[in-house]
């Protein structure tokens, strides 16, 4: 998937009593590639389609129903396309104009590659003049910015944090750990008192629950290097975040012939079957967590970091909203754009779906709301980490360059140090070739 932020949330009575509207889009140079701006005629919209998908199209349909009655002669046709299938579905898109939506909704990690593919149009001028956008959490608008430009609006992000069964540590005399020498020494307690048990649930392929350890210990995925990127995961920084990391695979813990292959969605599911006593887990894991054999015996707070007391920095996943650079209704498309990724559409689609809203007045309020969001508040308040803003992260991403460091670590196949220098060439030699 795209995104870190999917929650099958319990149905919510929405009623969206007329959304206020948007400001105008100002006057700007017109960089779309159709060269129109038609006032009239049909926008098409493309949406992710979620595992339930009947709430979000209540909110859609309200928020689309607010825009039409501020532009009559204007019809909107939304289409929720799989998530699976969206990697074809857009660069059919990108390469037809005709058969392409104005405006679509997109993984956060997936903006660099789209914009070098020239599909996202720049609203730099539309999203600057916007006066929700200065509420925007910093990370969040990171994920629609490349090279200074802006290509989008952030529609919702997702954060994870540390989920702990209540009843293992009330037996062991246990704590939440403040600290990540805490939390590894608190994994290998609950090992050595319950060896049915992970003490934490990690994955040799669950790269965004490994990373809070190298950003911790202050290490980097890769930094900016002459207007592109340089790979700095085998870093001296880098490379003892990943020894924290990987320090957690063993009979002590989590044995590496089981956990080298887990992922993400693997370490959430043998927390929420009672099969760990820790998990690092998004607020999009929650609901599942609930409905788990754990219900009513877990908690969640925030990743600690190095520091006693500090929050280890996580992924800000996520997806955005943006304007096809093909569409022949630019106004028309921004004002949608800008009204579907609003605070009230925002807030409904988190009582409707559970997606945490970009804007940091609006998180702090539905964290008062429901209180399990608070950890993940916190965490996204404390300090959060994107990906490169290249188009070369599909491609790392996609070759498990990082899953790949760490699986050879924990079998004993290399080092750190060979494992770690091994991934930096390889990401570098996709930075050169994305240019």
């Amino acid at each position: 998937m795209p995104r870190t932020a999917r929650i099958a949330a319990p149905l919510a009575a929405l009623v969206i009593a007329g959304l206020t509207a948007t400001a105008c889009a100002p006057q700007t140079s017109d960089n779309s590639s159709s060269g129109k701006d038609e006032k009239t005629g049909t926008l098409r919209v493309w949406l992710f389609q979620e595992v339930t998908n009947k709430p979000k199209e209540k909110v859609v349909d309200e928020t689309i129903a607010a825009f039409r009655k501020a532009h009559d002669d204007v019809k909107v046709t939304v289409e929720y396309i799989p998530v699976e299938t969206r990697a074809q579905r857009i660069k059919a898109a990108f390469n037809d104009p005709e058969s392409a939506p104005d405006l679509m909704e997109f993984g956060n990690t997936d903006t660099a590659g789209y914009v070098k593919d020239g599909g996202l149009l720049d609203v730099t001028d539309e999203f600057t003049e916007w006066t929700e956008a200065k509420d925007s959490d910093p990370t969040a608008k990171q994920s629609v910015t490349v090279d200074g430009r802006i290509y989008g609006a952030p529609f919702f992000v997702g954060v994870r944090a540390l989920y702990y069964r209540t009843d293992v540590f009330e037996e062991l005399g246990l704590e939440p750990p403040t600290s990540q020498a805490e939390l590894i020494d608190t994994a290998r307690k609950i090992r050595a008192a319950k060896p049915d048990l992970y003490g934490l649930a990690v994955g040799g392929a669950y790269t965004f629950g490994a990373m809070p350890f190298v950003w911790a210990d202050g290490g980097e995925i890769a930094k900016g290097k002459g207007g592109s990127y340089a790979s700095s995961i085998d870093s001296a920084a880098s490379q003892k975040g990943i020894k924290a990391y990987t320090s957690l695979f063993g009979d002590d813990n989590c044995p590496a012939a089981k956990c080298a292959g887990m992922g993400g969605n693997d370490t959430v599911t043998a927390f929420a079957s009672g099969k760990a006593g820790m998990a690092i887990g998004g607020d999009f894991n929650y609901a599942a967590v609930e409905a788990g054999k754990v219900k009513g015996k877990f908690a969640v707070v925030p990743l600690p970091g190095v520091k006693e007391g500090s929050i280890a920095p996580a992924f800000a996943g996520g997806n955005n909203i943006g304007v096809l650079k093909s569409t022949t209704h630019r106004t028309l498309a921004v004002d949608l754009m800008e009204r579907l990724a609003s605070k009230e559409t925002q807030g409904a689609l988190f009582d409707a779906m559970g997606f945490l809203p970009t804007y940091t007045d609006v998180r702090a309020d539905v964290a008062k709301k429901e209180p399990h969001i608070e950890p993940f508040v916190k965490t996204l308040s404390a300090d959060t980490k994107f990906v490169p803003a290249s188009p070369a992260w599909s491609q790392i991403d996609a070759s498990l360059v990082l899953p790949t460091m760490f699986q050879e670590i924990v079998s004993g196949k290399k080092d750190v140090a060979a494992a770690s220098k091994d991934a930096a060439k390889k990401m570098n030699d996709a930075f050169s070739s994305a240019g």
